[in-house]
């Protein structure tokens, strides 16, 4: 009876840990790829609309970007990764910040260039993301090292990034 009752639990114990294992199995490239995409693109964007617009000139030092140059030179890497996604030909082209005077022209321009990358990335196929996941992985490390960068802005001007800020309670 012991011996029934020790199987039993172990059998339990096993399926448990599969369904478990089953649940929390990584996504395929077709949608791990675009999420953390979108994702770190979105982080950005949510500091473009957030940081006061009286702030958008601030720089760390007098030898870097501006918080302003440095949301557009982020947003040249989008612009980028969604002209490729849509299969167009494209080069890493800077985009010229002087074309953007202040926090709206530099806002609504960055949510048209990230809604184009998120419709570009939904109609790719999911062999593209099999075949490389190349330049998108790219563009994720460039977007994450400038979100990085906007961090800093944030906290030399005594800011908690949206990201960084406690949930609302529910």
């Amino acid at each position: 009876m012991r011996v029934r009752m020790l199987i039993g639990t172990l059998f339990v114990a096993v399926l448990a840990v599969v369904a478990r294992g089953q649940q929390n199995a990584p996504p395929p490239p077709q949608k791990a790829i675009p999420n953390v995409l979108n994702f770190t693109t979105k982080q950005v964007l949510d500091m473009a609309e957030d940081f006061p617009a009286d702030k958008y000139e601030f720089q760390a030092t007098p030898e870097v970007r501006s918080f302003r140059e440095v949301i557009v030179h982020a947003m040249s890497g989008t612009a980028f990764a969604g002209k490729i996604a849509r299969g167009e030909q494209a080069q890493w082209d800077e985009i010229d910040p002087k074309g953007f005077k202040d926090k709206a022209a530099v806002v609504a321009e960055f949510k048209k260039i990230a809604s184009g990358l998120d419709a570009g990335l939904k109609a790719l196929p999911a062999a593209r993301f099999a075949s490389s996941p190349q330049p998108f992985l790219n563009v994720v490390e460039h977007t994450g090292e400038h979100y990085g960068q906007l961090v800093v802005y944030y906290r030399l001007n005594k800011m908690v990034p949206p990201a960084s800020r406690p949930a609302p309670k529910k």
